[in-house]
């Protein structure tokens, strides 16, 4: 790992992460995201914790498919930024197209083992509530819920590493499954500590946002009047989210473009 690449390489992707362009079509996308994340964040109200649980976790994993097409494009238009092409982003967006709709699906398998969590987890407190040996059934299987939710929590972090990894991967190779397969296990092998380093420092500016967002999203619930109909919650939630997601933006384009960059330095180190 050379500082000074990394250097150039991340105020490079955060000065090119100020684009009308992108920050428009980010700022839209996440706005989508979030009606999805308001939607089944309103089914959850009056929910037992187990349909909780499960509307709080599908949404960010049906994002995740929906911010992978996003990042491909972003990345693409990031390549011709740096390549200084004059590509007009329409013919990027036309061009792209083919690829975002089929990398939508791989993160398929991601939401189908959550699924599956969440089916084990619902049987694991239906045997709870087994008359006379439910009780007993709970405290020897007391692990299992522990470790549904920790795998729960993994599958996040493995789908924040598909975005990471995998992205710039189909943004420059295409959708070979085998092939995109092959280069990611060769770069995650090659140097573990660097490609981890990266993925940390494209979340810095995503976290640092985040947090401020969710902090002035807190204080905003706990200063202002919350409604006692769920509607009208729903509704607040939603137009929250509208300047949420706009502000968030500007990170989010920094995270596929520092994601680009990074592969490009692992390439030059491991050409594969």
């Amino acid at each position: 790992m050379n500082f000074s690449d990394l250097q150039t390489a991340f105020n490079r992707a955060l000065t090119l992460s100020i684009s009308r362009t992108k920050l428009i079509l980010t700022s839209v996308v996440l706005m989508f995201c979030g009606l999805l994340v308001v939607f089944f964040r309103g089914l959850a109200i009056g929910a037992s914790h187990w349909v909780t649980l499960s509307l709080t976790f599908l949404p960010f994993f049906l994002c995740a498919g929906i911010l992978l097409s996003m990042g491909i494009v972003l990345i693409r238009m990031y390549h011709n930024e740096i390549k200084q092409r004059t590509v007009s982003y329409r013919e990027i967006l036309k061009k792209s197209w083919p690829i975002v709709i089929g990398a939508s699906y791989f993160s398929i398998p991601i939401i189908l083992s959550y699924l599956l969590l969440w089916i084990f987890l619902g049987i694991f407190l239906l045997l709870r509530l087994t008359p006379g040996i439910g009780e007993v059934i709970g405290v020897l299987l007391a692990f299992a819920p522990f470790i549904l939710n920790l795998c729960t929590l993994i599958l996040c972090i493995l789908n924040l590493a598909m975005l990471f990894f995998v992205t710039p991967i189909i943004a420059f190779k295409g959708l070979n499954r085998i092939h995109v397969a092959q280069m990611l296990i060769e770069r995650l092998k090659s140097d573990p500590f660097s490609n981890i380093v990266y993925g940390l420092m494209a979340l810095l500016p995503l976290l640092f946002l985040g947090g401020l967002l969710v902090l002035a999203a807190v204080l905003t619930e706990t200063v202002c009047y919350i409604c006692s109909d769920p509607l009208h919650n729903v509704l607040q939630w939603f137009f929250i989210m509208i300047p949420f997601a706009a502000a968030l933006s500007p990170a989010v384009v920094f995270f596929f473009n520092f994601a680009a960059e990074a592969h490009v330095l692992m390439h030059r180190k491991t050409p594969i």
